[in-house]
Parts: C-alpha cells; structure tokens; sequence
C-alpha cells in the first residue's frame, strides 16, 4: 500500500481495474486497467473474498495493514464472478491447534478469533502487543479454554461504558426536563 488503482463496477457485476498509476506498487504488481478482480485479500487473516462488490471489495482493502492481494483475469471472457461458489465461513476465525499449542492456548482476540498460543505467556508481552492476525490491542484478547474451545469472559460490558451509558441518560434526561419547563 498505497496501491495506485482505481477500482470500478463491470458492466453485468463484479470489479473491474479502472486505471493503474504508473510507478504504483499496483504497477509493480502486474496489475493493468481493464483486469476483472475475482478475489482480494479479507480485512483480517489471509483468506481470499470474492470481489462481486466493488464497495464491499474496497472496505476490505482499505481495511487491510499491510500488504493486499489479488487475483484477476485479463480479457473479455472472464469467468462470471457473481456465480463463484461462495465458502462458508470457519466455525472459528483461528488456527487449528496442535496439542503442544493447546496447552499453552490462553488467549483468543475477539476480533478475529486468533488463538495466542506463544510459549511467551500472554500477561508478559505489555501493553504494546498487537493480534498478529488483524492488528487489534491487547485489551481485545480474552482469557480462552481450549480444551473445550470456550471464551473466558469477555462477553460482559466494560464497567466504563456502563458508566457512560448512565451520565449519558443522566444527562439527556436533565436535559429535556429542563426544556419541558
């Protein structure tokens, strides 16, 4: 990133490259205006997504860190990308794990559902560590069983934003007895 394409609607559906910038890490890439997108990289893990919406294709590729990737068809007879089978999504957005990683699964991000299972334990990496996966903080990981491949926690709201949600009504309803007066 940044890529240097635009990125159009193709005449009957899907996404089509518009134009490439030249010198752009699109050009770099082999990517040429008129190229019919068929996948791009997901906005979390490495999954590919079907690129049948030009706006759903480009949240995803704004929303991703790094780097992206595509796959695309040159010419005029490219495959109807509305008929492409679909995959269902995982069960679980991590990675299967082997019995050395479950022992030391303690974690899983609840953005993406990577499980941390490094041999560093999770309360030692500070404040700074990120999902490898999607780039979330710390602070969206939860305690994880893998035993019985369960969340810990995690669901029940922050203390903080039960506090807000209060002041707020607090204040909205101060608000509108003092303009009933």
């Amino acid at each position: 990133k940044p890529l240097g394409i635009t990125l159009g609607e193709k005449k009957g559906g899907g996404v089509v490259i518009k134009s490439v910038a030249p010198g752009s890490n699109g050009a770099k890439a082999g990517l040429k205006s008129g190229d019919q997108v068929i996948y791009t990289s997901s906005f979390f893990g490495d999954e590919l997504w079907p690129a049948d919406k030009l706006g759903f294709t480009r949240t995803a590729i704004q929303a991703k860190a790094e780097y992206v990737d595509f796959v695309v068809v040159r010419g005029e007879d490219g495959p109807n990308v509305k008929r492409l089978p679909k995959r269902p999504a995982p069960k679980r957005f991590g990675r299967k794990l082997s019995a050395a990683q479950k022992k030391r699964a303690t974690h899983i991000c609840l953005d993406c559902g990577y499980i941390y299972a490094l041999p560093v334990p999770f309360e030692e990496q500070g404040p700074g560590y990120v999902c490898p996966q999607c780039q979330a903080p710390s602070k969206r990981f939860a305690k994880y069983d893998a035993e019985n491949d369960k969340i810990i926690g995690g669901n029940a709201t922050p203390l903080a934003a039960t506090a807000a949600g209060l002041v707020g009504a607090v204040v909205l309803g101060t608000l509108l007895y003092l303009g009933l007066q």
